[in-house]
């Protein structure tokens, strides 16, 4: 379970962790109202997901009217498939200096990792691989001040902040055992005048521990496409791409992403549609990937249970109503009644691959002309 932003800082805060004043306002007066008492504020969409500053849901405000307007701005714009219902009214910090944190799990060493980097904010992800340090650590054991201080003397922080870095470290640790966490982060940690604040936070919680944690609140984390498929009864998870995606079982739509990925594509969910699938719930599936608007659509069955004459049934369905598909559509129709399904697509007008590997760079192809 993840929690919003301002449910994890109040967690960090608790533990004492340095983190900025800030208000929770569902109104663009209420922003107005906290930026009057905070000062310049930044006003932050609240959002399960990362990238927030990149896709315009972070503004700063110099003044209350400015955060009223920002607030107006932010509050009901879509984010990665979320509506943004409330903003986080937060005291502006300028920092010196931004460092990346974290505290997560390492599967393959079946251990906690203390990550940390010198180059932290909104570019985490472009950081090259050798600038960004990992301290595995036994759980029995936790992280200790000497393994923190080695992480800071390999950022090359200056001797005013190892103390204070030490002990958030370790303050992060206690968060992550004591809430049973998958991840605690601090992203960015922001070096103000040789003092250190968690400029922002995220807390993921192991869903199967939740029983144990009463005091933590609930959050769902389902976009609104997420829950409209699953309500379906099919398995769905939305991505930031702009490729369409539907097969029929776990592996074939893994291996549909990394195929996508593999010739240039960038895959906007995963909808596993699984074994005997009706033709009902896929044309409804598929009513709203086209709802997505993605640039190309990519539809890969191997036919087992379900029948490729369903889904090409499903297909035609949809795209004979009123506006039809906007988008390309590609089909890799494999499997039990294949040539019923192919038939059927094909007086359609569209055509049906057999190799994966062709559809893939087609969908790819067609997505980025």
């Amino acid at each position: 379970m993840k929690l919003y932003e301002y449910m994890a800082k109040a967690v960090l805060r608790e533990a004492g962790i340095p983190v900025p004043e800030g208000r929770l306002c569902a109104t663009a007066e209420e922003a107005e109202a906290a930026a009057a008492s905070l000062g310049p504020v930044a006003v932050k969409a609240q959002v399960l997901v990362g990238g927030r500053g990149k896709a315009g849901g972070i503004r700063l405000a110099e003044t209350p009217a400015e955060a009223r307007q920002c607030a107006r701005d932010i509050l009901g714009m879509t984010l990665k498939g979320y509506v943004v219902d409330q903003v986080y009214c937060e005291q502006r910090i300028t920092p010196d200096r931004e460092l990346y944190v974290a505290i997560t799990v390492d599967p393959l060493l079946r251990q906690p990792v203390f990550i940390a980097s010198a180059q932290g904010g909104v570019d985490i992800e472009e950081v090259p691989s050798k600038a960004i340090f990992r301290r595995p650590f036994p759980l029995p054991w936790g992280l200790k001040p000497y393994m923190t201080r080695q992480v800071a003397c390999q950022l090359g922080l200056p001797p005013a902040v190892l103390s204070s870095f030490s002990d958030i470290a370790t303050k992060l640790f206690s968060v992550f055992r004591a809430r049973d966490a998958e991840l605690v982060e601090c992203n960015p940690l922001a070096v103000v005048d040789n003092q250190l604040v968690a400029l922002d936070a995220r807390l993921n919680v192991d869903d199967d521990a939740l029983a144990r944690h009463p005091e933590l609140p609930r959050t769902e984390p389902e976009t609104q496409m997420e829950a409209a498929v699953h309500a379906l009864g099919l398995a769905f998870v939305q991505l930031d791409g702009d490729i369409a995606v539907m097969a029929n079982g776990a592996g074939i739509t893994m291996a549909t992403l990394d195929a996508l990925t593999l010739f240039g594509g960038h895959p906007l969910n995963f909808l596993d549609a699984g074994g005997g699938a009706a033709s009902g719930p896929m044309s409804h599936a598929l009513d709203i990937l086209v709802s997505s608007r993605p640039r190309a659509i990519l539809i890969n069955i191997f036919g087992g249970i379900t029948r490729c004459d369903d889904v090409a049934r499903a297909l035609v369905e949809v795209t004979h109503r009123p506006g039809g598909v906007p988008v390309p559509v590609v089909v890799r129709l494999v499997g039990t009644n294949e040539e019923e399904g192919t038939a059927l697509l094909r007086q359609a007008g569209i055509e049906a691959f057999t190799s994966m590997r062709e559809a893939a760079e087609k969908a790819a192809l067609l997505a980025n002309t």
